[in-house]
């Protein structure tokens, strides 16, 4: 993704604490599976090129999630963490149209892939 050595905070919560984050810096008052906060982007996004950002995910939803698709939790759950880098590091799938989300897609299915070869991720 081309930031070796950047640093980045992850956050694994339940439904309620990142249902108070989302309603609190998003506007949005109900529970998700994951929030980015890039740290690169804005009037100060410079100060400190090193630091990504921050990434939460809900293991409540991340588990319902799995359930819900037949696939294990832990596999679930670094997926919503990849999408959550991937967001950080310039991808959007959210504002920028289709285009921009299938290429987004593009990128999960690919690094997914190889984690899975690598036997990083239950299959």
């Amino acid at each position: 993704m081309g930031c070796p050595e950047a640093e980045l905070s992850i956050s694994i919560v339940g439904d309620r604490t990142i249902r108070q984050i989302n309603r609190e810096y998003l506007g949005r008052d109900k529970a998700t599976n994951v929030i980015s906060f890039a740290m690169q982007e804005g009037e100060f996004g410079q100060v400190n090129p090193d630091v990504l950002g921050d990434v939460v995910v809900s293991a409540d939803t991340a588990a319902r999630e799995a359930e819900e698709g037949g696939e294990p939790f832990f596999s679930r759950l670094c997926f919503l963490l990849l999408h959550g880098i991937l967001h950080i590091t310039g991808y959007d799938h959210e504002r920028s149209g289709e285009e921009e989300a299938r290429r987004m897609e593009k990128r999960e299915q690919e690094i997914f892939t190889v984690l899975k070869g690598e036997g990083l991720l239950e299959l």
